[in-house]
């Protein structure tokens, strides 16, 4: 399993946060939420659950720092409407 690493504005796999092999991005709003705006897989790593592993890492941090996400990223947004166990993570 690759890991995941903890970066300013993004979760991310690779040496540098400035350039990630994949990541997921946020921004936060300031009203106890973050937008997740982009996440990122290269092709050649496709398939193998890399963007659910960041998109976990993103609601598990959310989750302990009692953060809502405003999904804009597609991809995130059909995750978490998709997911029960996310429901509660959307903001509303």
């Amino acid at each position: 399993m690759l890991e995941i690493k903890s970066g300013s504005n993004k979760f991310y796999i690779g040496e540098s946060e400035n350039d990630p092999i994949a990541y997921i991005s946020y921004v936060h709003t300031g009203e106890g939420a973050i937008i997740i705006d982009s996440t990122y897989v290269p092709k050649e790593m496709g398939g193998q659950g890399i963007a659910k592993q960041l998109l976990k890492t993103a609601v598990d941090w959310a989750r302990k720092e009692d953060k809502k996400i405003i999904p804009v990223c597609p991809y995130v947004k059909y995750q978490m409407e998709k997911n029960p166990e996310y429901h509660d993570m959307i903001h509303k």
